[in-house]
């Protein structure tokens, strides 16, 4: 780890580069300046010797495999770089934040609200959801912002649970909201991040979710889950509808919440990430 790194060591690792730029030295060769993070901390590296050719072989913001050895320089360790280069089989879990919660606990939740729902199509396209592995694995992995609430991974699971979590406690307080709608559209309501993210030593933006954000993303995935479990069209634009709205009704064609459950989940999305952003 980097924050055992003394004058001396050896260093062969991985390690994610969130800062690379070529600069010169007095005689004019140039040199790659870097910085190394794990979760341990951050450390400064330097890479003298074939620095341009070590360029071409990773950029700022991917994992990398360093083999150097730690040197003191102003009363400060700094790796010196024998060689770099991207680490392709690393995965980013190791270099990136995590939920603080357990991630069994909030998927066990999960699975309770979406017992919850008793609409026999609404229900139907939770368990088809629940059921595949990849949307498991991604609510679990997944954050939901870079920088702002739950930037995390795992952040969107607990994002999920919270926001689905206040909707039961709304619909009892409002009978006359459709608590499956409204359940429903909270559990798939950010999906869409599951796409939006590439993870490497950074949270960084999907080209897909540069192009077209999690709001397009989600109503693509949630609309691919509706035709396949065969969910008819009233509940699948009820449905749809809450997801491109969450964000506010502008987002929909007339500017206008068409249902109050599209109005609830948006009040509630915004309530938790809000909160939840004030926290952190």
């Amino acid at each position: 780890m980097i924050s055992l790194l003394r004058a001396g060591d050896a260093v062969d690792g991985v390690f994610a580069c969130t800062r690379k730029d070529r600069l010169t030295t007095r005689t004019g060769s140039p040199y790659l300046a870097l910085e190394l993070r794990d979760r341990g901390g951050t450390v400064a590296a330097r890479a003298f010797r074939d620095a341009d050719q070590l360029a071409g072989r990773f950029e700022r913001g991917d994992l990398v495999r360093v083999r150097g050895v730690v040197e003191r320089f102003r009363d400060e360790v700094v790796v010196e770089v024998r060689s770099i280069e991207r680490a392709t089989d690393a995965d980013p879990a190791g270099f990136l934040p995590v939920a603080y919660r357990d991630l069994d606990e909030l998927d066990g939740f999960l699975e309770h609200l979406a017992r919850e729902v008793y609409d026999p199509g609404y229900r139907a396209l939770l368990d088809a959801l629940l059921a595949d592995p990849q949307v498991r694995a991604g609510l679990r992995r997944s954050p939901c912002t870079r920088a702002g609430h739950h930037a995390y991974l795992g952040g969107l699971l607990e994002h999920t649970v919270a926001v689905a979590t206040l909707a039961r406690e709304l619909c009892d307080l409002h009978r006359r909201l459709n608590s499956d709608l409204l359940t429903c559209a909270c559990i798939v309501h950010d999906l869409g991040r599951m796409r939006e993210f590439a993870l490497g030593a950074e949270i960084e933006l999907s080209d897909e979710g540069r192009l077209l954000g999690h709001l397009t993303l989600g109503v693509q995935l949630v609309s691919g889950f509706a035709e396949r479990v065969g969910l008819d069209d009233a509940r699948r634009l009820a449905l749809l509808h809450c997801v491109l709205t969450h964000h506010g009704a502008p987002n929909a064609p007339d500017g206008k919440f068409a249902s109050p459950e599209a109005l609830a989940l948006y009040r509630l999305n915004a309530l938790d990430a809000s909160v939840k952003g004030f926290l952190e």
